[in-house]
């Protein structure tokens, strides 16, 4: 833990050059007496640190301190970058792109021969809904780093609207969709808010104390957590095999004649009933039987309509 703080602080002070101890004390939770023993311990190393007292002082790094050219190997900077151009298209945080740019001017003073054309977009908004999904994007990263509440307007997947306070934590990236892990004021426990189904979010002004939490304590299934699974087996025309092979996995999907048939586990909502009826007839259930009475009844509406 004491050495990835101080790779952190490290890191810290390339991308804004200056910081004063408290600020560093509060944003790992440790004391200004850890704070200057790590940085001495850095200087040590031969990093340029230099420690100001006094009102207008700080702890700042040497504007010409380049990271060693063997820091990274080709492959990991340009993975390295690759990856932070994907994040800045995301969250527009200021650090985000000074770490980009202290990256890139190091590349020049280097002259490392690699050409880094950002083969990585991540883009968790609607579509033409850029702008403001990565304001709230924006909002929410801002609210996680330095601890501010949050009000948020919420609508739920069944329609609930609800206002609440909440304690951002950590941003999560999964299946495409960005989720904002907080405590929630209003149930007293840890919730996970889908950033797309938040509809406002606003500062309240306030801050709060971090708890400590562990990864392993953070729920990544929490979607499942909230329906009932059925194990299901479908057979697939052809024509619609593509689709199923991004939807359901294509190591989950067998030739068996001239059709396939795919066994996995999916939520049991309506949303499963949907997604088979969207393929127009090409996919078939033919297990378990309450999911095909599901389809006809739903079915035989449409046609009705």
């Amino acid at each position: 833990m004491k050495y990835q703080i101080m790779i952190d602080v490290l890191m810290l002070l390339l991308s804004k050059r200056k910081f004063c101890a408290q600020e560093i004390a509060s944003r790992y939770d440790i004391s200004q007496r850890s704070v200057y023993r790590y940085v001495n311990e850095l200087s040590l190393c031969g990093v340029p640190i230099e420690v100001q007292r006094g009102r207008y002082g700080g702890i700042s790094i040497a504007d010409t301190f380049r990271l060693p050219s063997w820091y990274f190997t080709p492959e990991e900077y340009n993975a390295t970058v690759n990856a932070l151009n994907a994040m800045a298209s995301q969250v527009s945080d200021k650090n985000i792109i000074s770490a980009l740019e202290k990256l890139q001017s190091q590349q020049k003073s280097d002259k490392r021969e690699q050409n880094v054309c950002g083969n990585i977009i991540v883009d968790g908004g609607t579509w033409g809904d850029s702008i403001k999904f990565c304001d709230k994007m924006s909002v929410c990263e801002r609210a996680v780093n330095e601890r501010k509440c949050l009000l948020i307007d919420y609508i739920s997947r069944s329609g609930e609207h609800t206002r609440r306070v909440i304690d951002p934590y950590v941003l999560i990236f999964k299946q495409n969709v960005w989720y904002l892990y907080s405590f929630c004021h209003t149930k007293q426990t840890f919730r996970t808010f889908k950033i797309g189904r938040i509809k406002q979010a606003s500062f309240t002004g306030e801050t709060f104390t971090r708890k400590e939490i562990t990864r392993d304590e953070i729920n990544l299934n929490f979607y499942y957590n909230s329906v009932t699974m059925v194990d299901v087996t479908l057979e697939i025309e052809k024509a619609a095999l593509p689709d199923a092979e991004e939807w359901l996995g294509m190591e989950n999907i067998e030739p068996r004649g001239n059709a396939f048939i795919a066994h996995v586990t999916a939520p049991d909502d309506g949303g499963l009933v949907n997604r088979i009826l969207s393929y127009g007839g090409t996919v078939k259930v033919l297990e378990p039987t309450e999911l095909r009475e599901k389809i006809l009844l739903a079915a035989k509406k449409i046609l009705e309509n």
